[in-house]
């Protein structure tokens, strides 16, 4: 499958992993809508990317606002190829506090939502238009990726919410790989280790540096452009299928 005259459906399009991603495919010959829930954001990202690109404003756990971006993506061309790097972090929050009080049940909760729950609701609702493709020479009518973390295998103490809802990303993998087998659509997930996106541009430069110097190789903080290459082979490569990828300078997290 070949980006270069087909439309794709980016979710976090507008900033960091899926504006490097939205960027890189329009560099591929494709055109791009944006989904994201930053206007500001968004419009700054099609000025930059030129009448290649559309913006919608997308809540991902919003099923209608997500159907006016897939939408908008089938306007552009036939929509073969969709990235959600759309998410948050997670407040770092103990089990139980020093007094034993337990954690608070709702962050855990809203994380949860966001991270897995919103990452179905995309997968379900794309693969329903994907599925409609014709077939192509290579046996693709689409395909899709998704994005984990590093914590999904060794989440640090604090990241219960955070580890278990990318956790859950990487579990739906597989099985997602070959429920839609059938349909001739490819799912994987990308595992990124520590990224310079603006969720960790907020810490301070010390901490920053330390973070990179953790890395075995290369000893940097992993670049969006990192992310947006592998993305994109990751739809392109036809024999690739059903896979959790870590990009991660082979980073082991530390329990803290």
């Amino acid at each position: 499958m070949q980006i270069d005259g087909t439309s794709a459906l980016v979710t976090g399009g507008a900033s960091g992993l899926g504006l490097a991603t939205a960027r890189r495919i329009v560099e591929h010959g494709g055109r791009v809508v944006i989904a994201d829930i930053s206007e500001e954001q968004g419009a700054k990202a099609v000025a930059e990317l030129g009448s290649a690109a559309t913006f919608v404003v997308a809540d991902i756990t919003d099923e209608a606002a997500l159907a006016e971006a897939l939408d908008a993506a089938e306007q552009l061309g036939p929509l073969r190829a969709v990235v959600h790097c759309a998410g948050r972090g997670g407040d770092r929050t103990r089990i139980i506090g020093k007094d034993r009080t337990p954690g608070a049940l709702d962050t855990f909760t809203e994380v949860v939502r966001i991270n897995l729950i919103g990452t179905y609701n995309v997968l379900r609702l794309s693969a329903s238009r994907i599925a409609a493709n014709e077939e192509l020479d290579d046996g693709d009518r689409g395909a899709i990726v998704l994005t984990a973390s590093v914590a999904a295998f060794d989440g640090q103490i604090g990241q219960t919410s955070y580890s278990a809802s990318k956790a859950g990303v990487h579990g739906l993998t597989l099985v997602a790989a070959r429920d839609l087998a059938s349909w001739q659509i490819r799912v994987n997930t990308i595992a990124p280790g520590v990224m310079d996106t603006p969720m960790l541009g907020r810490l301070r430069e010390d901490i920053r540096d330390g973070l990179a110097a953790s890395v075995p190789h290369p000893k940097r903080l992993g670049q969006p452009a990192d992310f947006a290459r592998l993305a994109v082979d990751m739809l392109e490569n036809p024999y690739l299928n059903g896979q959790t990828v870590r990009l991660d300078g082979a980073i082991r997290m530390a329990p803290r």
